[in-house]
């Protein structure tokens, strides 16, 4: 629920800013921003972006559909490497915010961002980085060295992201996207569970997907902005619209093909069903992205009624093609 508004920032001569210095985007104008509960919370839990962990529960995915989630020793190890990958990802979302600091000070809604605004101090921030990341990886390890591998992987991979790779025009959608990817590869890390290559090719192109589609909002709505973003410059909207219909068709007919090579009888069955809301998700965050949401892409499933119950409809349907069958 929106609780309050930031006051307006104008990029016009005698206007108040906030946070540190910066060279404002020519012809930038900076509309109202809403800022939600999560402004409460002390700065470097802000920082952490709390409300961006919803993305690890991505680590469930695997035994979820393994139909294990549901035993006791499988629950506690995806819950322990859900923890890891709160750490892990808190850890790089500091770094990247110390890295972005200027950039964000100069756009409308990164301002906010308790590193930009000055709220946390660079020092501050990297040693809780540098803490977090440790934990992070000590607990994984204490659960599989699969499990730390893939954290470790995860990590290389997002100050890679950080360094260099955002700056590249497609290695960055490749990048953020695989993010996703090694999410769920840590939920079977984590409890032993094979991941089938239906999963994989589901997992990277609809990561693909929202990847893209979050680039293509920013583009459309940012306009001059789009120069505080690296590489973002480089895309078309033309181009990242083509890039959101090739992940959704391609991860759609792996989503169908797995489907219809799910357990069953030569009936309709669980699996086939969930193809429905699967691709009803995907039309409708489509019709968003293209009225000019999705820059957040958290936020915008959390706030769509339609989105959130498609999504508990798919759930059901595919717990009951996991733990009842036909």
């Amino acid at each position: 629920m929106i609780e309050m508004t930031a006051v307006r920032l104008q990029t016009t001569e005698g206007s108040e800013t906030s946070g540190p210095v910066a060279e404002p985007v020519a012809g930038a104008r900076f509309e109202p921003v809403a800022v939600s509960r999560t402004y409460r919370l002390p700065a470097l839990v802000r920082a952490c972006r709390p409300r961006q962990q919803v993305k690890n529960l991505l680590v469930a995915a695997a035994p979820g559909a393994a139909g294990v989630l549901t035993h006791p020793s499988v629950a506690e190890r995806v819950a322990v490497a859900f923890a890891c990958f709160c750490l892990l990802s808190s850890a790089t979302y500091l770094l990247n915010d110390v890295r972005d600091r200027q950039e964000d000070a100069r756009h409308p809604r990164r301002r906010l961002r308790p590193i930009a605004a000055g709220e946390v101090s660079v020092t501050a921030a990297v040693s809780a980085a540098i803490v977090l990341a440790l934990v992070g990886l000590a607990a994984a390890f204490a659960v599989s060295l699969a499990l730390a591998g893939v954290g470790a992987g995860y990590l290389a991979l997002t100050i890679s992201y950080s360094a260099w790779l955002r700056r590249i025009a497609v290695a960055d959608l490749v990048a953020v996207s695989a993010c996703f990817v090694l999410r769920a590869l840590a939920g079977g890390a984590a409890t032993g569970v094979p991941v089938s290559k239906w999963f994989m090719m589901v997992t990277c192109f609809g990561a693909l997907f929202l990847v893209s589609g979050k680039r293509y909002a920013e583009l459309r709505n940012e306009g001059v902005l789009a120069a505080t973003r690296a590489s973002l410059g480089d895309y078309s909207e033309s181009y990242l619209r083509f890039v959101m219909i090739l992940a959704a068709a391609v991860g759609s007919a792996a989503y169908c093909l797995w489907a219809f090579h799910g357990k069953g009888s030569d009936g309709l069955s669980w699996y086939e069903v969930t193809i429905v809301p699967f691709v009803m998700w995907l039309l409708r965050y489509g019709l968003l992205i293209d009225q000019g949401a999705g820059q957040s892409p958290e936020e915008l499933v959390l706030g769509d009624r339609f989105l959130l119950a498609v999504s508990a409809l798919w759930v059901a349907l595919f717990a009951c093609a996991v733990y009842v069958g036909t």
